[in-house]
């Protein structure tokens, strides 16, 4: 294959457009396109090889997600890690843990809400507004 001169076409990933373009060689460095210019947004970077970036992910956020679920529900975080063992916590049909629902010797049971089923969140209290009063209507005028 020849050796890429400035303003030849070359296909490259726009960074603007977020797709695999074509783009005009701008510059050249040891005879490698060094930068690149969309022919379709006319944006200007350097040449990425049709390779795209990869994505950002902020493991600050990802640490924080993990706890947040591990609080929710410890034995379904536990077993997507693959660190769990499914027989020290074993579940019964209605998906509730048995250990957890198995009053402790010397301690009272766990009170459940009337109507709320085992591991069910408590629903959300509703707030009902009164309707705001309508104002009467301006008379038209003849």
């Amino acid at each position: 294959m020849r050796e890429p001169r400035l303003g030849d076409d070359i296909d490259d990933y726009c960074v603007r457009c977020k797709r695999i373009m074509n783009h005009s060689i701008v510059s050249v460095v040891n005879s490698e396109p060094a930068k690149v210019r969309c022919r379709i947004c006319h944006s200007d970077h350097d040449f990425r090889h049709e390779q795209a970036p990869p994505p950002k992910v902020d493991p600050r956020k990802q640490a924080l997600f993990n706890e947040v679920l591990q609080k929710a529900n410890p034995a379904a975080v536990a077993a997507a890690d693959g660190t769990a063992d499914p027989a020290a916590h074993p579940v019964d049909d209605a998906g509730a843990e048995t250990d957890a629902d198995a009053p402790v010797a010397g301690e009272k049971p766990k009170a459940k809400a009337v109507g709320q089923a085992a591991g069910a969140a408590p629903k959300p209290k509703t707030v009902v507004k009164a309707a705001a009063k309508a104002k009467p209507k301006a008379k038209a005028r003849k």
